[in-house]
C-alpha cells in the first residue's frame, strides 16, 4: 500500500487481500467468515447508504451527501456485502469502484428508492415539492374519446396524469382504497365514502354497415325479427349492452350467441365497420361514422337508452389544486358532450 492513504483508505470495504471474516476478490468469504449470506430481507438503510457511494463513486462523498459520518458509510457497505455475500466496491487511489454486482443491484433499486425519497421530502419544512400526479379511472373508450382530449390543455399547466382503464366495480374499489383520485364510472356509488355527479348521458344507438342495413331492411318495435339470424358484435360474451337495448326497445329478451366479442366498445365498432355484424354503440363513438355513412343507425326509438356516467372521487378527502382543475375541467367539458 502506498504511503499516501487516500481519504477511503482507512474505513474502506476491503480491496485486496482479505482478512478473517472478510470476503475475499472472488465474492467468497475467507477462512473465518460465514460462508453463506445472511437470511431475512435486506435493509432499506444500508441499500440507500450503499446507492449513495454507487453514484459518488466515494465513501466521504457518498457520506456528505446522507449528512452521517464517513466510517458510518464504510460499516453500512460492509454490513450489506457480508449480508448479501457478495463484493460491491474495490479501493481506488482515490474512491472507490463499482463491481458488475454492485451496478447490477443500483439499476434494480435506483427508481423505487428515488421515488421513497420523493414522498419522504414531502414532510420536510421548506422542501420544494413536486407535483404530485392526478390517479385518473375509467372506461377505456370514454377516457380515450372525450376525457384526455378535454383534460390536454392541463398539461401546460404542470398537472401530471396516470390513468388506468378497467371495470367499473374494480375503479371505485381501488378509489375507496385511495388508489385513485378520480374515477369515471357508468355506476353510482353505493353508501357515504364516495361521492359522484353526473358527468354526461350516453344514448345507445343500434347499428351496422350499410351493407347489413339494406339486408336486414327496415324494423318496427313490435318485430325485431329481422335481426334474429344477423351475426352479434359485442362487448362482453353474455352481451350486456345488446340485451339492455333489446329489452329497453323490444321489451323482449336476446338469446343469442355473439359471433364477436371484443372488450374494448373502439374494437367493436371497427368490426361493425368492417361489416361483422349488428351491434350497440354509445352515439358518441359512432356519430362521426354515422355521419360520413360507414356506419347506419338501424332504428330511432322515440325513447332509445340512456346510461349516465358519473364523475366519483372520495367522500371528505383533502383537496389537491391539480385534483380539482382535472375535476372542473371534465365537468366543463362535457357539457358539449
Amino acid at each position: 500500500m502506498s504511503s499516501r492513504k487516500s481519504d477511503e483508505s482507512e474505513t474502506a470495504p476491503v480491496r485486496g487481500e482479505s482478512e478473517p471474516g472478510e470476503l475475499s476478490s472472488d465474492g467468497s468469504s475467507s477462512p473465518g467468515g460465514s460462508s453463506s449470506p445472511g437470511g431475512g430481507p435486506l435493509d432499506l438503510g444500508l441499500l440507500r447508504t450503499f446507492l449513495a457511494v454507487h453514484r459518488a463513486r466515494s465513501l466521504t462523498g457518498a457520506a456528505r451527501d446522507l449528512g452521517i459520518s464517513q466510517p458510518t458509510v464504510s460499516a453500512q457497505v460492509q454490513a450489506l456485502e457480508t449480508r448479501m455475500g457478495r463484493r460491491l466496491f474495490e479501493r481506488l487511489p482515490r474512491g472507490v469502484a463499482p463491481t458488475s454486482v454492485a451496478d447490477s443491484l443500483a439499476g434494480e433499486i435506483a427508481a423505487p428508492l428515488d421515488a421513497l425519497a420523493v414522498v419522504a421530502e414531502r414532510g420536510r419544512p421548506g422542501a420544494e415539492v413536486a407535483p404530485e400526479p392526478v390517479h385518473l379511472a375509467g372506461p377505456a373508450e370514454l377516457l380515450s374519446v372525450l376525457a384526455l382530449p378535454a383534460l390536454a390543455p392541463l398539461t401546460a399547466d404542470g398537472v401530471l396524469l396516470r390513468v388506468t382503464t378497467g371495470l367499473a366495480d374494480d375503479l371505485l374499489e381501488g378509489l375507496q382504497a385511495g388508489r385513485f383520485d378520480v374515477v369515471l364510472s357508468a355506476v353510482r356509488p353505493r353508501g357515504r365514502a364516495l361521492s359522484a355527479v353526473p358527468l354526461t348521458d350516453e344514448e345507445f344507438v343500434l347499428v351496422a354497415a350499410p351493407e347489413w342495413a339494406r339486408r336486414i331492411g327496415p324494423l318496427t318495435i313490435r318485430d325485431p325479427g329481422p335481426l334474429r339470424d344477423v351475426p352479434l358484435v359485442a362487448y362482453a360474451e353474455d352481451l350486456p349492452i345488446l340485451r339492455r337495448y333489446w329489452r329497453h326497445v323490444f321489451r323482449t329478451r336476446l338469446t343469442a350467441r355473439p359471433a364477436v366479442v371484443v372488450p374494448d366498445l373502439r374494437g367493436v365498432r371497427s368490426s361493425v365497420v368492417a361489416g361483422s355484424g349488428v351491434t350497440v354503440l354509445p352515439r358518441y363513438l359512432c356519430e362521426r361514422e354515422l355521419e360520413e355513412g360507414a356506419l347506419v343507425a338501424l332504428f330511432s326509438p322515440e325513447d332509445p337508452p340512456i346510461n349516465t356516467s358519473f364523475l366519483v372521487q372520495r367522500a371528505g378527502g383533502v383537496p389537491r389544486a391539480h385534483v380539482t382543475a382535472v375535476r372542473e375541467c371534465l365537468l366543463g367539458a362535457a357539457r358539449g358532450w
